[in-house]
């Protein structure tokens, strides 16, 4: 099969929550939607399904997830979740367990994975906020899944690159979210090799300059 024959099967899921929701900013705003332009622009023919829910958490979106796969039959799962069980302190092995059900059974059902990182406010603590980003660390390592190691690096604590909230990125940190989410995730998209940079010149698999 020809690699644009490849692409053309490509359905790319992104399950996540109000990160990835474009929250209280315009949804062709939303790095989702850039993405999707972007994979557009590139020649990549990427069918992008934002399944993501503003207030999501890892077990909504654990029980979300059959149905999703069996109507969308995605070949990459983007899983961009666990802040709002963090927000909440739900206990880091909840989180992680519901993790790992949500990349075996998407594997299971034939796709590949990618794993958004995610880190809590500094006020939950620093215990909590190291054993918290440790888990997205090991299901990367442990799993072998392709890991953004923070969603919102440089984004979170920059000047106007987060609401009034302190929380939710605003327009103008779209572009830099989706310039983070794009190394790892080019490592899987077959047929997209050059998606990784705006340019196009760094082949999938690259590391972020």
């Amino acid at each position: 099969m020809s690699s644009a024959a490849l692409a053309r099967a490509e359905t790319l899921l992104v399950l996540g929550d109000s990160l990835s929701a474009a929250y209280n900013i315009p949804i062709e705003d939303g790095w989702v939607s850039l993405l999707e332009r972007r994979l557009a622009d590139e020649g990549c023919q990427v069918e992008v399904v934002n399944a993501s829910i503003s207030g999501e958490t890892t077990l909504g979106a654990l029980n979300r997830l059959p149905k999703l796969l069996a109507d969308h039959q995605p070949s990459i799962v983007m899983v961009e979740l666990g802040g709002n069980d963090g927000l909440r302190g739900f206990p880091t092995v909840t989180v992680e367990r519901n993790l790992r059900e949500i990349i075996t059974r998407s594997r299971a059902a034939g796709a590949r994975v990618v794993l958004a990182g995610i880190r809590v406010p500094t006020n939950y603590g620093p215990r909590y906020g190291e054993e918290f980003a440790a888990v997205f660390e090991r299901m990367g390592s442990e799993l072998e899944v392709p890991l953004i190691p923070f969603l919102l690096d440089g984004v979170a604590l920059e000047p106007g690159m987060v609401q009034a909230d302190g929380v939710h990125p605003t327009a103008a940190a779209q572009p830099r979210i989706l310039e983070n989410v794009l190394p790892p995730l080019a490592t899987q998209l077959q047929g997209c090799p050059g998606v990784a940079t705006p340019c196009g010149k760094v082949a999938a698999g690259s590391p972020p300059p």
